[in-house]
């Protein structure tokens, strides 16, 4: 397991490693201004995340429509061979991506665990957890 991290005074994304799974843990206000923060991480992993990617939103006390809109592209970036889930719980995010269906387009699991639990479960992507 290894740790970079991607940075603003409010603002910050770390990645771990569980072997080739990517987890970017996402802390503060993700919106237009730290959208791109973000976008540069999963740009950053996704080519080296073969088999997992999971971005875990349960340090974002605010979740803006460009925060999701680089959800959407990642979970179309990683393409079908990598599995993708987010974690999310409560109205900051969670509520948000239900409000928008989003949580039927990608898996949004609660905690860090289960969403690791699901994407090494068959060792492919799941699909059914949406």
């Amino acid at each position: 397991m290894s740790i970079a991290e991607n940075t603003t005074d409010a603002f910050r994304v770390d990645t771990e490693w569980h072997d080739d799974a990517a987890i970017l843990t996402v802390v503060g206000e993700l919106d237009l201004a730290t959208a791109p923060i973000l976008q540069d991480a999963v740009d950053a992993v996704r080519t080296t995340a073969s088999s997992a990617l999971i971005i875990d939103l349960t340090g974002v006390d605010f979740l803006a429509s460009a925060g999701m809109t680089v959800l959407v592209t990642s979970h179309q970036a990683v393409g079908d061979d990598v599995a993708f889930a987010v974690v999310a719980r409560g109205a900051a995010t969670a509520r948000p991506l239900q409000l928008v269906g989003l949580d039927e387009t990608f898996p949004v699991l609660d905690t860090r665990e289960a969403a690791l639990a699901a994407v090494t479960r068959s060792g492919s992507p799941v699909d059914d957890l949406a």
